[in-house]
């Protein structure tokens, strides 16, 4: 099943260009933003003088994970590892750090990786399309970043039970907002707007996270290779990358795991996903506080064969711990238990799903009873600067959080973590997985019954979608060409 990118539409294309020539726009290949260090000297100078969150063209160049918070500049990979005292097994279990970039999240880079290629082919026309962001909470907030700096009408859909923090930030940003029925676990009424606004207008076009495959494709090429080489960086003799641990929410980011997968054969990838809706371990459904992975159902771009287990999480833990990492009590515990106070300061670096990610890491590390040489990494997608509302809410539901709290926080939620709701999967049961989107995307959105077949069978499939990037890489460099023609 031949996958290429070719021009569609060059009156598009020309509009495009005249709107990035006017915004002073030039497009960072996948390339540059998989080695910040080939971004020019003159772009990584002005960016030094530039806000991260300020709509500025240049900051398309900071959709990388090496942005240095404290320079403005390009830097050392973000990356924060934590430490035994806390996880208490003996793998070390390293995340990457969202937090740096634009929008305070990572899911920019999975917006501009949908968006970019559709720009450089003509599919998008600037001055008619409006840019819809279906999300559960993240990824529209970086598409409404990216749609600011084209000066395109932006359209955000998210869950109406998603944080304050969200809403706020969006109703500044964005030209229309969707609050859909629901909390997390409710895609389904996400895509059930975006049908109802394309119905009304074809002006409305959709950037579906779920089943657009650039999402995958961004996390393949550039937050797979940063994994590779940070395990290089840190690599302290004969460790290895054994475990790679995701929450899948629209499966984008699991997808570094089919880059880590070319190149080592101990690899264990993880599926993180919250025990209240237990859709990959057991095929279930229900609502859940880890914001930022909507679930049931199997987004069209998880390739499924390529995990190899399912890790559920109590929304309980993840919460609590949320406020053991982040509330004074919490901080003074932890350092009475032999946690350093740079590693304390940290800890405002992981979200809620981050914390997913980190206690499905300890799941996973305890399951195969890994040592010291195994390395396992996982991704911390945003902060808890995103979740500040959280907190207070728990405060004046639960009462302020004592040390008491965070005594029995740490002994329940970490040291008696145990291994319960953690599945290894068979290739049936991996292939039950892929089957459940026959109900989602078959049924409900109109994909064929071929293509579903053709990525559980088909060999070359899913090296067609992933190897994709240096003919966009072309077609972005040639866009770029004429973006600075005079």
């Amino acid at each position: 099943m031949n996958w290429s990118w070719n021009i569609e539409n060059e009156d598009f294309l020309t509009k495009t260009v005249e709107r990035c020539k006017e915004k002073e726009i030039l497009l960072p290949t996948f390339s540059q933003l998989k080695h910040p260090n080939r971004i020019s000297d003159e772009i990584k100078k002005k960016l030094k003088d530039i806000d991260i969150q300020e709509t500025h063209p240049l900051n398309l160049f900071r959709i990388n994970w090496r942005n240095n918070p404290t320079t403005g500049g390009i830097g050392d990979i973000n990356y924060f590892e934590i430490p035994k005292e806390i996880t208490g097994v003996n793998a070390r279990i390293v995340g990457l750090v969202g937090k740096h970039f634009p929008t305070g999240a990572h899911k920019v880079g999975a917006t501009y990786g949908c968006l970019a290629p559709y720009m450089v082919t003509g599919r998008f026309n600037p001055d008619y399309h409006k840019a819809v962001w279906p999300s559960t909470g993240n990824y529209c907030r970086g598409g409404v970043f990216n749609s600011n700096l084209l000066g395109v009408h932006s359209v955000a859909i998210l869950p109406e039970e998603m944080s304050k923090e969200r809403f706020d930030w969006l109703r500044e940003r964005t030209d229309e907002v969707y609050a859909t029925p629901g909390c997390e676990s409710n895609v389904k009424e996400i895509y059930d707007k975006c049908h109802e606004l394309v119905a009304e207008s074809d002006k409305y076009l959709i950037f579906n996270q779920f089943d657009q495959f650039a999402n995958s494709i961004w996390h393949y090429e550039i937050t797979g290779y940063t994994i590779e080489d940070l395990f290089n960086k840190i690599n302290t003799g004969d460790q290895r990358i054994s475990g790679y641990v995701s929450a899948t929410g629209s499966a984008g980011t699991i997808a570094a795991g089919d880059y880590l997968r070319t190149i080592t054969n101990d690899l264990k990838v993880v599926a993180s996903e919250a025990l209240q809706c237990p859709t990959l371990l057991n095929n279930g459904f229900g609502g859940h506080r880890i914001e930022g992975i909507g679930d049931k159902h199997v987004p069209w771009v998880h390739n499924a064969k390529n995990t190899d287990a399912v890790s559920a999480i109590d929304d309980e833990d993840a919460m609590r711990l949320l406020r053991l990492f982040n509330e004074k009590e919490g901080h003074d515990y932890l350092a009475s238990v032999g946690v350093d106070k740079n590693t304390i300061e940290q800890l405002s670096l992981h979200g809620i799903s981050g914390i997913a990610n980190i206690l499905s890491s300890i799941k996973l590390a305890k399951n195969f009873e890994y040592n010291d040489n195994d390395v396992i990494f996982t991704i911390f997608t945003d902060s808890a600067e995103m979740y500040q509302s959280r907190l207070e809410e728990m405060n004046i539901t639960n009462g302020s959080f004592t040390k008491m709290d965070a005594a029995k926080v740490f002994e329940s939620s970490l040291k008696r973590l145990s291994i319960d709701h953690f599945k290894e999967l068979t290739y049936q049961d991996k292939k039950a997985i892929h089957n459940l989107k026959y109900f989602t995307w078959i049924e409900q959105q109109g994909k064929t019954v071929e293509e579903l077949n053709a990525q559980w069978y088909d060999e070359n499939y899913w090296p067609e979608r992933f190897n994709i990037v240096p003919e966009w890489d072309r077609l972005i460099d040639e866009f770029n060409a004429r973006v600075a023609k005079k």
